[in-house]
């Protein structure tokens, strides 16, 4: 195993310790396990304990996303495909509806207020950098806003059903049935 020497080299493995199980189901001896490191070592990591862990991997994610889908929705000269480019982003990051939103997980659960404005951000800078984009396409700021919410939520929802259904397709079907629906968006204005 690779020596970590770094914050950044035991993100992924925590990443995945959170997203299997949830943040009152990651014990610090299971993330040791993951991680390879002792209780020690994490501290030294995370002085705040699991707590900071947690928040460290909800900056990791939203880094990621910053980096991957917002900014382009915000700035690209070409909205249209800028959206292409978010449901591949997207279908790419949840490894086609194979991956849980760690985000979701933590929205849904008891942790959710203590990390309720990384939460409320994560989904308000996916909505509204979406919402931008379609605006930038000829939607209206009312509809356009509806919009990225109902596509926001649909690609959350669909996360949801298909790890329900054990059915990682039903992902990729409704990202296609969501994207396909941006055009029908624009052409009825």
């Amino acid at each position: 195993m690779k020596q970590l020497r770094e914050r950044a080299d035991i993100l992924p493995a925590l990443t995945e310790v959170f997203r299997s199980h949830g943040y009152e189901g990651a014990s610090l001896a299971l993330i040791g396990q993951h991680t390879g490191l002792g209780k020690g070592s994490l501290y030294n990591f995370f002085p705040g304990g699991k707590d900071e862990m947690a928040a460290a991997v909800l900056d990791h994610i939203d880094d990621w996303f910053r980096a991957h889908v917002f900014e382009l929705l915000r700035t690209s000269d070409d909205p249209a495909s800028a959206i292409a480019a978010m449901f591949e982003a997207t279908d790419r990051y949840f490894h086609s509806g194979g991956r849980v939103c760690i985000v979701g997980v933590f929205a849904l659960s008891d942790v959710r207020d203590r990390f309720a404005e990384r939460i409320n951000l994560y989904f308000a800078q996916w909505r509204d950098a979406l919402a931008d984009a379609l605006q930038r396409l000829g939607l209206a700021a009312d509809t356009a806003r509806d919009r990225a919410e109902d596509i926001v939520a649909g690609i959350q929802g669909a996360l949801v059903t298909a790890r329900a259904f054990g059915d990682p397709s039903l992902f990729a079907r409704q990202l296609a049935r969501l994207k396909a629906s941006i055009p029908t968006a624009v052409v009825t204005l």
